[in-house]
C-alpha cells in the first residue's frame, strides 16, 4: 500500500498514523528490549536496519520512517555504482559535505583534522543529518542515482515499495531529521521520537547517546594524528604491525588486521590535513558489524567496540597512563 501525503497534509497525516500507532502499540511493547541476539553477524544487530516488530499490531512500525530494501548491507554499501564522495569501501550512502567542529583541548599535542573517510563513513548516520535509507543503488534495476553521493533526494527514495502487503514509508529519518529535506511530522526528533525517553511515542530503545551530531567537541578527537614518536616515555603505545597504509596493535601477533584489533588508518582514510600521518577514526575503536567477545559464537562486545574496554583495555592499548 502506497502512502501519499503531499506537504499541506502532510504533518496531519503523520499525526493520526502516530496515533494509531500509538493506540496499538502499548507501553509495554514500546519498552521492550531489542530482539537481536549481537551474535554471529551483523544481520543480528541494531545496524540491521531491516529490523521488525511485527507481531506488535503493524506489520512493521519502522515501515512508517524507512525504506526496507529486504537487505541488510544495502544500507551501507552496494557492488556496482558506489560512492566516490568518502573513502569507504564500496559504499553506498550519502554523506553530506560537512564541515565539524573539532575536539580541542589546550593539552592536545598533536593535529585535529576534519574527520576521514573511516570516520565519515560511521557520520553518514550518527551525525543526524541523513536518513538512514538514503542511499545511492537501491537493490534491483533502476534504482540508482549518483547524486545521492553527497545529496538526499527525497523524491529518489519515495519511488522505491516496501514488499507486498506493507506500507510505504511517509517520512525518510534520520537520527535527528530538523536536517532532512522532507518534512517529517516528527517535531525535530527523528528516529528519536520512538528511541528515547522523551519522545512523543517513547520507549523503544533509547538511541539519544548515538546521536553524535556534528559538533565533535564532547567525543574522543577523529582526524586527529597518532603521534609519530611513541613508546615508553612518550605516553603512546606503538601499533607496530602494518596493512597497507594502516597500522595496528597485532594482539594475537598473526600479522593480519583483525576486526577484534585497534587500529589507526593512513592516507586518504584520515583527515585531509593530516593525510601524512596516521589519524585515529571511529573505525580505529568501532567495527559495525560486531566483533565477539570471546570467540565465535559469543555476544558481541556493546557499541560495536573492537575489543572490551572492561579495566580500561581499550583506551590502555593506545595510550599508556
Amino acid at each position: 500500500m502506497k502512502i501519499f501525503l503531499h506537504s499541506s497534509s502532510y504533518r496531519s497525516g503523520f499525526a493520526l498514523v502516530a496515533t494509531a500507532v500509538c493506540a496499538t502499540l502499548t507501553s509495554s511493547h514500546l519498552a521492550q528490549a531489542t530482539a537481536f541476539t549481537n551474535t554471529g553477524s551483523i544481520a543480528n544487530t541494531r545496524h540491521n536496519m531491516t529490523q521488525s516488530t511485527a507481531g506488535v499490531g503493524i506489520s512493521n512500525t519502522m515501515d512508517l520512517a524507512r525504506n526496507d530494501y529486504g537487505e541488510v548491507c544495502v544500507y551501507c554499501h552496494t557492488p556496482h555504482g558506489s560512492s566516490a564522495a568518502i573513502v569507504a569501501p564500496l559504499w553506498n550512502r550519502t554523506t553530506k559535505a560537512t564541515s565539524y567542529t573539532l575536539y580541542s583541548s589546550n593539552t592536545l599535542t598533536q593535529t585535529v583534522a576534519q574527520p576521514g573517510g573511516s570516520s565519515l563513513a560511521c557520520l553518514s548516520c550518527h551525525d543526524g543529518q541523513t536518513a538512514i535509507d538514503s542511499i545511492i543503488n537501491m537493490p534491483g534495476s533502476g534504482g540508482y542515482n549518483a547524486n545521492q553521493a553527497t545529496t538526499q533526494n527525497t523524491a529518489f527514495l519515495n519511488t522505491w515499495n516496501n514488499p507486498v502487503g506493507r506500507v510505504d514509508t511517509i517520512g525518510h529519518q534520520g537520527l535527528n531529521s530538523r536536517n532532512n529535506i522532507q518534512g517529517d511530522g516528527m517535531g525535530s526528533q527523528g528516529c528519536l521520537v520512538c528511541h528515547s525517553d522523551t519522545g512523543a511515542l517513547g520507549g523503544a530503545t533509547d538511541f539519544t547517546v548515538f546521536l553524535i551530531g556534528t559538533d565533535l567537541r564532547n567525543d574522543h578527537p577523529v582526524g586527529v594524528t597518532f603521534p609519530t614518536t611513541n613508546g615508553p616515555g612518550t605516553g603512546f603505545n606503538t601499533p607496530a604491525a602494518t596493512a597497507g597504509t594502516a597500522r595496528f596493535f597485532d594482539v594475537n601477533g598473526n600479522s593480519r588486521m583483525d576486526k577484534g584489533e585497534v587500529r589507526v588508518y593512513g592516507p586518504g582514510a584520515g583527515g585531509a590535513a593530516a593525510a601524512a600521518s596516521a589519524t585515529v577514526e571511529c573505525a580505529s575503536c568501532h567495527d559495525p558489524h560486531g566483533v565477539p567477545s570471546a570467540g565465535v559464537g559469543s555476544t558481541f562486545n556493546k557499541t560495536f567496540l573492537r575489543m572490551s574496554n572492561s579495566g580500561s583495555a581499550l583506551c590502555l592499548t593506545c595510550h599508556i597512563k
